[in-house]
Order: C-alpha cells, then sequence, then structure tokens
C-alpha cells in the first residue's frame, strides 16, 4: 500500500503539479546523495516552500500543506537512519524569481508588504541562517519541522 522514498521513482510522482513536484525532486535527490554519504553522521534534507493565500489560491495553497505533510511524514520513515527532515517556510521574499515574474513594484508586493508586521519583504540573507542552524549540528534534534521566517506574514 506504501512504498518507502528511497525507493519511489521519480515518474510516479504526479508531474503535474509542480508547486510539489520540484520540492518533491530537489528532496529526492538531496536524499539519496545523503543516503551514500558516512553513517556515522546523521544526515539533513531541508526542503523550501512558502504560503501566499490569496483569492483562487485554493489549489496552489494545498500543495504547500502537502510538503509540510510529506516533511513530517519523511522524518518520521527517515528518523531510524538519522536522517532529519525540515522545511523553512521564507514568506515573501525579494529574489531573482520574484523579479522575473514579475512582482517587483506590483499590488501584489505591496499586499505583501502590509501584510508583513515587520513592514517589509525578506532577503535571503534572512532566511539562510535559520538554513544553516537546521543543518547544523546544533539542530540534531529537530527533524519534520517547517520553520516560519516571514517577518510574521501570515
Amino acid at each position: 500500500m506504501f512504498t518507502p522514498v528511497t525507493v519511489i521513482q521519480l515518474r510516479v510522482v504526479d508531474r503535474s503539479n509542480p508547486s510539489i513536484v520540484s520540492p518533491t525532486v530537489t528532496q529526492n535527490v538531496a536524499l539519496r546523495v545523503s543516503l551514500y554519504t558516512s553513517k556515522r553522521t546523521a544526515k539533513k534534507v531541508v526542503r523550501f516552500h512558502g504560503y501566499v493565500t490569496p483569492p483562487n489560491s485554493a489549489i496552489y495553497t494545498g500543495t504547500k500543506g502537502a510538503v509540510d505533510a510529506i516533511t513530517q511524514a519523511l522524518a518520521k520513515e527517515l528518523g531510524p537512519r538519522k536522517i532529519r527532515i525540515n522545511a523553512v517556510n521564507p514568506g515573501g521574499v525579494e529574489t531573482e524569481g520574484f523579479h522575473a515574474l514579475g512582482f517587483s513594484g506590483s499590488d501584489f508586493e505591496k499586499q505583501m508588504i502590509a501584510q508583513t508586521p515587520l513592514g517589509r519583504l525578506g532577503q535571503p540573507q534572512d532566511v539562510a541562517p535559520v538554513v544553516a542552524f537546521l543543518a547544523s549540528s546544533e539542530a540534531e534534534w529537530i527533524t519534520g519541522e517547517t520553520i516560519r521566517v516571514a517577518g510574521g506574514f501570515r
């Protein structure tokens, strides 16, 4: 009925939904790499995703919930192998992709900033320390968690 992630073929993943496929493919590659590393050290895979829930986004928003569920399930499945699985929810972050999609200066950007208690978009350097922490030995008791790094954006 269920298949361990270590034997799932990428073709099994529903390619029609990039919101789930992209993090799942990334996770699968990272997981396969970490399974081949030294067995003496704890391995960790950190996933990224964000929640933006504007009107008419039920499917998109649902896929982000799926990332949380997959993160929790994989943490349980891979914990016995000392592999930690966590996700980072960065909220609105000004990246090259943000600009490429035309969000810079848009009403969408203004709405995100207005809904963010810290009053600005995040920058990659706002998120990077949390990712570094989750990948460090200082976080070896953390698995199956989604950490929001979003300036209070909900």
